[in-house]
């Protein structure tokens, strides 16, 4: 063999070699059921990643908490665990009041006020993220929080003494607020928590009631209309900086359909997921007056709270989305 066939030869085993390397898999851990709608445009997004790149980058998703609990993925993509994935931002409150911005009570009570409050704050998270090490790509609202118990509920004092699952710094703090107890579970352990008696109660959108079919174990909703907390979808920083131009450009054209059809899905799913409620069993309606006074004044409360926690970026947010409004 000549020595020019020699090189040739050895380029074509290389390039055979190297070019399957050219081509990525990221697993994108979710805490969420594969049905839940945050799920199904999470793997719509990691679809069209795949698709846009010509297989260069497949992301796969990985829902139900199955490769990290939903407590662990935002560390996990931090340090390099995972390279992308997504999550509830309200959950890491305590580590920066910034991420509670989404669930401060009846600052906002409907998907329009929400947009309009995120529009001033998602930058200010962005950077909040950034400083995590994490770039941020998305994020997708609840429908508006209420609340779930075991036995009818109309005012605070029937909720003395009452478990209430807690998944974040805002929810502990209502539980006390109410004179509940606060029992910290991720939402892959809700149907669990219910039926095992480890919880009665909780705040969440009629979509997590519904994916978990707690009217088994539950008996009334209560539309109060609290907050809508995002879920967002963040990358490794390390892992975006690695990827080409190209890539980047299609990843932040995916994120801006996600964003666009998480927020209609979430829309179209609220009235959905709360007849499903009733037609699983559970009564299903408005709060009562004594309720509704009671929670507007433990929001206030906390409104102050975290205010004063935030600092001036939080108390800059706040006073241009009342500005606004």
């Amino acid at each position: 063999m000549t020595k020019l066939s020699k090189l040739l030869a050895t380029t074509v085993a290389a390039t055979a070699i190297a070019a399957p390397a050219l081509a990525e898999t990221w697993d994108m851990p979710m805490a969420y059921a594969a049905t839940n709608f945050h799920s199904e445009v999470g793997a719509n997004f990691a679809a069209c990643v795949t698709e846009g790149t010509g297989g260069d980058l497949e992301i796969v998703t990985h829902p139900s908490g199955s490769l990290f609990p939903g407590n662990e993925i935002k560390r996990a993509v931090q340090t390099g665990q995972a390279n992308i994935g997504e999550r509830l931002l309200s959950a890491h409150q305590n580590e920066n009041p910034l991420y509670g911005v989404d669930s401060i009570p009846f600052l906002v009570s409907s998907f329009d006020e929400h947009e309009a409050l995120w529009e001033i704050a998602g930058p200010k998270v962005a950077e909040v993220l950034a400083e995590d090490n994490l770039h941020y790509l998305y994020s997708v609202p609840w429908p508006p929080q209420g609340l779930y118990f075991r036995n009818e509920t109309k005012s605070t004092a029937d909720m003395k003494g009452v478990k209430f699952r807690s998944y974040s710094t805002a929810t502990a703090r209502l539980a006390e607020l109410t004179g509940m107890l606060p029992v910290q579970i991720e939402a892959a352990e809700i149907s669990q928590a219910f039926a095992t008696g480890v919880a009665d109660s909780m705040i969440s959108s009629g979509a997590t009631g519904y994916d978990r079919k707690v009217w088994e174990h539950l008996g009334f909703f209560y539309e109060v209309d609290a907050w809508l907390p995002r879920n967002a979808v963040f990358v490794n920083q390390g892992a975006w900086d690695g990827l080409s131009d190209e890539t980047k450009t299609v990843m932040t054209d995916c994120a801006a359909a996600a964003k666009a059809e998480g927020l209609a899905r979430s829309k179209d799913y609220t009235q959905f997921t709360l007849d499903g409620l009733k037609e699983g069993g559970m009564t299903v309606e408005k709060a009562s007056d004594t309720m509704v006074e009671e929670l507007k004044v433990i929001g206030a409360t906390m409104t102050e709270e975290w205010l004063a926690t935030a600092g001036e970026d939080g108390k800059a947010i706040v006073d241009a989305y009342m500005a606004g409004n």
